[in-house]
């Protein structure tokens, strides 16, 4: 037997890009283009071609900042830049993507109208300390109803592949034995086309306005994998 992996490539990202409906989101999800170096470009003001290779990794911390309500302190500290940097940085990633402001603040006034925050498949999570008096504890819980929608959906996903993988292995000596975050891991028999199963079942659990992306490996042991 060998282990079969695969694992979603920027699932929260791409969910952004669905839930809010941002055009160049969408476009870049669905041309297969590198969406870190686009908003190295965009927040940077240069050409893709002229984003290096520290601008992308900061253009990371920012897309991946975002889902999470990050502050200009929190991405300085990230960074390692000056504050006023990392909030010039989440004010232009705004300016050239409204409508991903709109739907991060629609998350958290649609959950302080209801008290709770629902993915996209409808599963809750309390928020009731959105009207908190504390600031602390009612900026945290806005920060929770920004991104349980997008990591909340996302774990939702994974779980419908993991059902379908299920369903697949059933008549087959495979077995899925282990799932981390948006990774399944299967003991696989040699002699079966499991890597197909896999990365099928998981990019086609739901639909979306961009595509699902989990490509599949194969290894001896889990450190080889990728």
């Amino acid at each position: 037997n060998v282990l079969v992996s695969a694992d979603y490539s920027q699932i929260e990202l791409r969910l952004l890009a669905h839930m809010s409906g941002d055009e160049q989101l969408i476009k870049a999800f669905n041309e297969g283009d590198d969406i870190h170096a686009i908003t190295a470009a965009q927040i940077l003001g240069k050409s893709v071609s002229e984003v290096t290779p520290a601008e992308r990794r900061d253009a990371k911390a920012v897309n991946f900042g975002i889902i999470y309500g990050i502050s200009g302190y929190g991405l300085a500290e990230n960074l390692s830049i000056p504050q006023y940097k990392a909030k010039e940085f989440i004010a232009n990633y705004f300016t050239m993507h409204p409508k991903v402001r709109e739907f991060m603040d629609g998350c958290v006034k649609s959950a302080r109208e209801r008290g709770y925050s629902l993915t996209m498949l409808g599963r809750r999570r309390n928020l009731s300390d959105l009207n908190a008096s504390n600031y602390m504890v009612r900026s945290s819980a806005e920060r929770m109803a920004m991104n349980t929608p997008l990591q909340g959906s996302a774990a939702d996903i994974i779980k419908l592949a993991m059902l379908g993988v299920e369903k697949r292995l059933a008549s087959m000596k495979s077995k899925m034995i282990l799932q981390i975050h948006d990774e399944l891991i299967i003991d696989a028999s040699a002699d079966e086309a499991v890597k197909k199963i896999l990365s099928y079942e998981m990019e086609h659990a739901v639909k979306l306005s961009v595509p699902l992306i989990a490509e599949a490996t194969s290894a001896k042991n889990w450190g080889e994998l990728k």
